[in-house]
């Protein structure tokens, strides 16, 4: 998710830091897809240290530029305490997901789709606003017994408890209005059709449609990036990509007709804000008349 955009946009120096296991040792499932796509170094750092040895640099690690990829708490504020000494590319709060859902929807697949969410962390939201009364009483019946089998059923029924909501609306129109208003991570669809309602959705990070595009597809297989916009930012926020690792440069170049043709209206603008020696600039070449 944050290794591919990066090559795609050319970066040929990419480090990544992870913590490592209690023996010392990484991941190698984790040290196999970093060599598979391109990773140049591996640092054993984690949470806010890892972040700021890569803003500043270390006796060992190498600063970098550009730091990306989510995080717990720690690192998130981490990465707004850096922000400006390194470019990074958002501040991701905890895991969310908002269904909306019609009568046609299944309430044991909303159950896991919310939990699949609600098993990362305390703060994830877990969401489901539906036009079927009856529809929501059986989501909350179905969270209820498939959370005791999970493995980290504590971390879930704490999400669910206090981020965890069914909102139950008179229209999909009222539904769509809600959704907009949340901006959330990831927007399951669960309607009977649903890409006529595609056009009205303006803020979400990612979008599943169907019965069968869960969010896991999303994080691990489908293609699109999985680093996405959290607490409302998908307002003004999109996924990372490509974009956050290419810089844009203007270059400017005036020949002698098109300096005459502007300079009076620049002189104007500059004496306008009372910054004479801008207008100076301009009016001395007038006068020079240098080509």
């Amino acid at each position: 998710m944050n290794v591919i955009p990066a090559r795609l946009a050319g970066v040929s120096d990419i480090a990544m830091v992870t913590p490592p296991r209690k023996d010392g040792s990484i991941n190698p499932y984790l040290l196999a897809a970093a060599r598979e796509v391109g990773v140049n170094r591996i640092y054993r750092a984690g949470s806010a240290w890892g972040i700021a040895a890569l803003a500043y640099g270390t006796q060992s690690i190498t600063p970098v530029d550009v730091i990306v990829g989510p995080g717990n708490i720690y690192v998130a504020l981490a990465k707004k305490l850096v922000s400006g000494e390194v470019g990074i590319d958002m501040i991701a709060g905890p895991s969310e997901v908002l269904v909306l859902a019609d009568s046609s929807a299944r309430a044991d697949y909303i159950a896991a789709d919310l939990l699949s969410q609600a098993e990362h962390d305390s703060m994830a939201s877990a969401i489901c606003i539906t036009t079927e009364r009856s529809l929501a009483g059986e989501i909350a019946l179905s969270v209820s017994s498939q959370l005791a089998s999970l493995s980290r059923a504590q971390t879930a029924a704490a999400s669910i408890e206090r981020y965890g909501a069914v909102f139950i609306v008179k229209s999909l129109d009222a539904a769509f209005e809600l959704a907009n208003r949340i901006a959330p991570e990831h927007l399951e669809l669960h309607l009977q059709d649903p890409l006529p309602w595609l056009g009205r959705i303006e803020n979400a990070g990612a979008v599943f449609i169907g019965d069968h595009t869960p969010e896991p597809v999303g994080d691990y297989f489908a293609g699109p990036n999985h680093v996405l916009p959290t607490a409302g930012s998908a307002r003004f926020a999109s996924a990372l990509g490509v974009d956050d690792f290419l810089k844009k440069t203007s270059v400017i170049a005036y020949s002698r007709a098109a300096f005459d043709r502007d300079a009076k209206s620049i002189i104007r603008l500059a004496e306008l804000e009372g910054l004479t020696a801008h207008a100076e600039s301009v009016r001395i070449r007038l006068a020079k008349g240098s080509g």
